[in-house]
């Protein structure tokens, strides 16, 4: 399976890394190397996140910490569409 990001979803990426890193470069490592970890299974097991009311859109809950991979499947890509702290209000347009 191939792995793809939106503009959005690497935008999201970046956008926590650089917020993380500014308060603590270990702790935005340490939080990284598990959304890496959670994208590694998608890949292995895309159907292991959850349906959401979004059609075709799936969720992944990353462990340990409070963020959420958003994705499509679109054959055999993998596509990252957003991630999200669990805190924050998802948006009307994922």
């Amino acid at each position: 399976m191939k792995l793809k990001y939106t503009r959005r979803g690497f935008a999201d990426r970046e956008e926590i890394f650089a917020f993380l890193a500014e308060r603590s470069p270990v702790g935005a490592k340490s939080v990284m190397a598990r959304v890496d970890a959670a994208i590694d299974q998608l890949l292995a097991q895309p159907m292991s996140g959850h349906a959401t009311d979004v059609p075709g859109v799936r969720v992944l809950f990353v462990r340990r910490y409070p963020y959420k991979v958003f994705y499509h499947l679109r054959g055999d890509v993998l596509e990252i569409v957003h991630l999200r702290h669990t805190a924050r209000r998802l948006p009307d347009d994922l």
